[in-house]
């Protein structure tokens, strides 16, 4: 599934962080990950349990491809984290810090759930 935000929905939008409701909570699966479309940026999102998600950039830092959201979901301690899918290399879901390769970084945006719909922060 690939969730995509209506852009009219922000036309209020300026060059400040908004927030841009995603999609109902419960379209995504469990410790699955899912990409959309948020005001021209694709995002990976991540369901970790009923109530929390993580959005990340959905373009892997290391090779530039859209992948994020076909990652491997695991932790470090008591980290989120997520693997990216070609190269295996960790990511903190919380923060974007790569574990595995310090030169790399993988954007991180707030999320927060209102009214049972995902909301993204960017």
């Amino acid at each position: 599934m690939t969730v995509i935000l209506d852009r009219a929905e922000n036309l209020t939008a300026t060059a400040t962080a908004t927030w841009h409701r995603v999609c109902p909570v419960d379209e995504l699966e469990l410790a699955w990950g899912e990409a959309a479309l948020i005001a021209g940026r694709q995002v990976a999102l991540f369901r970790t349990a009923a109530s929390e998600v993580f959005a990340v950039a959905q373009q892997d830092p290391a090779t530039l491809a859209n992948v994020m959201a076909r990652g491997i979901i695991g932790s470090r301690g008591s980290r989120p984290t997520i693997a990216s899918p070609l190269h295996k290399e960790v990511y903190d879901l919380e923060t974007g810090e790569c574990f595995t390769n310090p030169e790399l970084r993988l954007d991180a945006f707030a999320t927060r759930l209102v009214d049972g719909f995902i909301e993204v922060e960017l």
